[in-house]
């Protein structure tokens, strides 16, 4: 009786070929990277992803709205300053999309103080 071994599995994505296939090295999260003979595409076998849990996202919007700069906050998980400021872009623009267009906002009297205030030299 013979054994599968995951050579067996392995069927290039892009030709559908399952002879010809090769080890190709390991990329950056360390799977394993293969090349097929025919068509020459490489692919990874049982990809990782890089994407932090939802918990520590969570985490670190909080830690931001509470008074830590971006560059702080990424200093405390471990992450870029980008990767917290593009998280809390994208819960803003989910937040805007669920208003309706038939709310009213208003304006701090301060906006229209300092908008309206005449600006010549005295």
């Amino acid at each position: 009786m013979k054994i599968s071994t995951p050579e067996a599995v392995r069927q290039c994505p892009k030709c559908g070929e399952t002879e010809r296939q090769m080890n190709a090295g390991y990329n950056r999260s360390g799977t394993q990277r293969c090349i097929c003979r025919d068509c020459k595409y490489k692919y990874t076998l049982n990809g990782k992803t890089r994407e932090l849990p939802e918990e520590i996202k969570q985490q670190a919007i909080k830690t931001y709205y509470s008074g830590v700069s971006a560059r702080g906050v990424g200093k405390l998980f471990g992450m870029g300053k980008e990767n917290v400021l593009r998280w809390i872009k994208k819960l803003n623009n989910l937040w805007i999309s669920r208003k309706t267009s038939t709310e009213t906002f208003e304006l701090d009297e301060i906006y229209w103080f300092i908008n309206k205030k005449a600006r010549t030299k005295t």
